[in-house]
């Protein structure tokens, strides 16, 4: 190919891409609308299922296996499908969070929450994990610190160490039985 022939090919290309980077911002400006529009209108898909699912995992399944509500792997559980089918019914109906699960644990009790409320009495199943723990920890400090303080045991029939006086004593006459 001759080079004035390259040379024309490379100016037509560079002034295509210019005219397509001038029309560039125009299509960005077009297009800005139509993302808005789009997010806006998926802003709240799936909200409810991210409910069911955040719900369904603060409880558990009253069928006896004591898994999570949503993580109950029975076959044909019997207390699943029902409990699921409440649950996504309330969330249908806008029912606030704090009331749905009330409602279970009024229908249920107590024993369907997977973890214990903050509240009341049971804030000591919350507590009373990190007080066994500290316990536990200052228990076996103590436990180190008495076998550390307490005396070497000595074994029997060896004579205790002697010293000051008294090996003087042993001493002069070890030295007057021997004649040295």
């Amino acid at each position: 190919m001759p080079r004035s022939q390259s040379k024309t090919r490379l100016t037509r290309f560079s002034h295509s891409v210019h005219k397509m980077a001038a029309l560039m911002p125009l299509q960005r400006f077009r297009m800005v609308p139509a993302i808005l529009l789009g997010t806006l209108l998926l802003l709240g898909a799936g909200e409810d299922s991210a409910r069911v699912d955040r719900l369904g995992h603060k409880m558990i399944c009253m069928c006896g296996c004591n898994q999570i509500l949503l993580e109950c792997n029975h076959l044909r559980c019997p207390s699943l499908t029902p409990m699921h089918a409440e649950l996504v019914a309330a969330v249908d109906r806008g029912d606030a969070d704090d009331a749905i699960v009330q409602s279970f644990v009024q229908e249920y009790g107590a024993v369907v929450l997977a973890a214990p409320t903050t509240r009341g009495f049971d804030r000591i199943a919350w507590i009373m994990p990190y007080a066994a723990l500290v316990l536990g920890i200052l228990l076996v400090a103590f436990v180190v610190r008495v076998w550390r303080n307490r005396p070497l045991p000595t074994a029997v029939g060896v004579p205790a160490p002697v010293a000051g006086p008294e090996l003087d004593r042993f001493r002069a006459q070890a030295r007057k039985e021997t004649d040295l």
